[in-house]
C-alpha cells in the first residue's frame, strides 16, 4: 500500500480510498489507470458479464474510455460525493486525481461523478444512481443537474459524464471530461 493512501471498506459504497497523511489542496494524488478502449468495446465486454452492473469505466474527451477494471489502480475505488474533496483533470489522454481542498488523514477521497443518462432513460435506470454520500447539500443522485445541490460539486474543469447508449445495464463509475 502507498504511504499516502489505502483502500478499505467504505460506508458509502463497497471499497473506498482513504488518506493516510494530510493531502494539500491542489496536490496530485494519482492517475486513473486502466486499459484504454472504445465505448463500443467496453459495451461488448460488459454486456457479456454475468453481474453486468458495476464497472470502472472513465470517459475521455476523445470518446474512448479507461477501464480501471483491467490493469487499473486504486483510483478505481474512488466513490462519488456531491461535495467531493478531489477533482479529475484530463491532460493528453491521461486522467489525474487532485485534491481540491485540504484532506486529513483518515478521510475518504471522493469525486463528483456528475453522470448523465440518455434522454430516453426510464425511471428504473435513474434509481440505480442514488447517492449515499450524506453531504449536507447532497443531490440524492450521482447524476448531474438534479436535486438541491446542483452546482456545489467541485468537479472544476469536468463536464457532466455521459453514459452511452451501449446496452450496458449500469455503468456506475463513468465520468466524461471536456
Amino acid at each position: 500500500m502507498s504511504k499516502r493512501m489505502t483502500v478499505r471498506q467504505s460506508p458509502v459504497h463497497g471499497k473506498g480510498v482513504y488518506a493516510l497523511r494530510p493531502l494539500r489542496a491542489g496536490e496530485r494524488i494519482f492517475e486513473y489507470k486502466g486499459k484504454i478502449m472504445s465505448w463500443r468495446s467496453a459495451a461488448r465486454r460488459y454486456r457479456l458479464r454475468e453481474d453486468g452492473a458495476h464497472t470502472f469505466l472513465f470517459g475521455l474527451s476523445d470518446g474512448r474510455v479507461i477501464d480501471g477494471g483491467q490493469g487499473g489502480n486504486w483510483a478505481r475505488w474512488l466513490n462519488h460525493a456531491c461535495q467531493a474533496n478531489c477533482e479529475t483533470i484530463e491532460i493528453n489522454g491521461h486522467v489525474f486525481i487532485d485534491a481540491c481542498r485540504d484532506i486529513l488523514p483518515g478521510e475518504e477521497l471522493f469525486i463528483d461523478y456528475a453522470l448523465e443518462l440518455p434522454d430516453d432513460a426510464c425511471e428504473d435506470n435513474m434509481r440505480e444512481y442514488i447517492c449515499r454520500c450524506g453531504a449536507p447539500a447532497c443531490r440524492g443522485t450521482m447524476l448531474a443537474g438534479a436535486g438541491a445541490g446542483v452546482g456545489v460539486g467541485v468537479s472544476v474543469g469536468v463536464s457532466a459524464g455521459v453514459i452511452a447508449d451501449t446496452g450496458v445495464s449500469s455503468i456506475v463509475s463513468v465520468v466524461s471530461l471536456l
